[in-house]
């Protein structure tokens, strides 16, 4: 008989400090460093472990006690789900500082590396709409949130198209409206996904590896020029 798993512990009353790698933001709760995804130094939150490591753990916010007062609302509708744009909910100029005292201290304090004053890193003036090329997945698997799985949310049509979800190879998260590209590309993407919608298209799954409709890719140059490449899965029955 296996042994059940204790159950992770929900940590109360924790402020964030400073931004960590990948995304993420840490703590230290007793002698426990702890990683945690959309949060900003400055914080106050009770979290949820999600995994546990001898010297860390990642943990999720599940309550705002206090939230930082460097804290800014995100521009995008798919923030916190879409996970491409990790810090859209910290002003950029906190970005660079955090990014610049990154690089300091792997350089000085873990490579040990002597070095001179460093410069302010110089950011770009894009903020939004900086990218000139995305790719989107199409799928018959639309990933639904612990929020609409809960609440028993149900939808008609559960093709999409947009981004993987990290974790989950095998479903997109559908995005209406992306900030990383000119608008445009959101009306491009869109009026393809309503087409394939209104002409019954199949959608592929990754699993069984069949569907119609598999990947796009859109690309803009500064020139004012935009190309769209679709690639389709031909083996459904009276895919022409």
């Amino acid at each position: 008989m296996s042994r059940k798993k204790k159950p992770l512990p929900i940590l109360e009353n924790v402020t964030i400090e400073a931004v960590a790698a990948e995304g993420k933001s840490l703590a230290h709760v007793n002698d426990m460093v702890v990683f945690v995804p959309f949060a900003v130094p400055g914080d106050v939150v009770d979290l949820q472990v999600r995994k546990k490591k001898h010297s860390y753990c990642e943990a999720e916010v599940i309550r705002f006690i206090k939230k930082s007062e460097v804290r800014e609302e995100p521009m995008c509708q798919h923030f916190g789900i879409c996970g491409g744009c990790k810090w859209q909910n910290l002003p950029y100029a906190e970005q660079l500082k955090a990014k610049q005292q990154q690089v300091h201290d792997q350089l000085r304090r873990i490579g040990k590396i002597p070095l001179p004053e460093f410069r302010p890193i110089m950011g770009s003036v894009h903020i939004k709409e900086y990218r000139n090329k995305l790719e989107f997945g199409c799928c018959n698997k639309r990933w639904l949130t612990r929020e609409q799985i809960a609440e028993g949310t149900q939808f008609d049509n559960m093709n999409g198209i947009g981004f993987h979800i990290t974790g989950a190879f095998d479903k997109i998260l559908p995005i209406e409206k992306c900030w990383l590209m000119d608008d445009l590309h959101n009306r491009i993407r869109n009026a393809i996904r309503d087409y394939a919608f209104e002409t019954g298209m199949t959608f592929f799954d990754l699993r069984q590896q069949h569907g119609l409709l598999r990947d796009i890719m859109i690309r803009n140059s500064n020139t004012g020029e935009w190309m769209v490449l679709i690639q389709f899965h031909y083996d459904e029955e009276g895919d022409e």
